[in-house]
């Protein structure tokens, strides 16, 4: 498969250390906005083998794979596979990796809070966003669950005092 017979333990695609010994599906995916899917995908749309070892790869199958992960034209994979349809400012189909993903992110939450949308509101207070419930889950700070036994010596303690009063 490679013309190298030099085996590396570190190779560096999209921004990223991969680990040499891992299959090449696995590797990839261990970039941020690259799945097991889309990984798969990327690797039978170039012909390679999913099963070769990252550090068994030559240079010119590294540069070929790291330019079919970031130039999707390339690939001619359908539009649901990319992790960023129809984007808000270009309108175009992207597949966004590592920290230009986080940034898109983060953007959207950000126009979700100036247009004060339910969404945008409710990460602005540190809500749940999808319809969770939170009357028992994702609480913070020091208030989190209740001391069942405190309250009820307490209560306990109250009635015990209420009843010596009466008597």
């Amino acid at each position: 498969m490679s013309t190298s017979t030099e085996f590396r333990h570190l190779v560096r695609i999209a921004g990223k250390d991969l680990e040499g010994n891992k299959k090449l599906g696995a590797a990839l995916s261990d970039i941020r906005g690259v799945g097991d899917n889309f990984a798969a995908a990327v690797v039978k749309k170039m012909g390679l083998d999913p099963s070769v070892r990252v550090g068994t790869l030559s240079e010119q199958q590294i540069h070929a794979v790291e330019k079919a992960l970031q130039d999707v034209s390339t690939s001619a994979l359908p539009q649901w596979f990319y992790n960023r349809r129809n984007d808000r400012e270009a309108g175009e189909t992207k597949q966004l990796l590592g920290s230009d993903l986080d940034f898109a992110i983060k953007n959207d939450i950000d126009a979700e809070k100036n247009v004060q949308s339910w969404r945008g509101i409710r990460h602005s207070l540190g809500l749940k966003v999808r319809g969770q419930r939170t009357r028992t889950t994702g609480r913070k700070g020091a208030t989190v669950g209740v001391r069942k036994a405190a309250l009820q010596e307490a209560a306990k303690a109250a009635a015990a005092k209420e009843k010596e009063e009466k008597k």
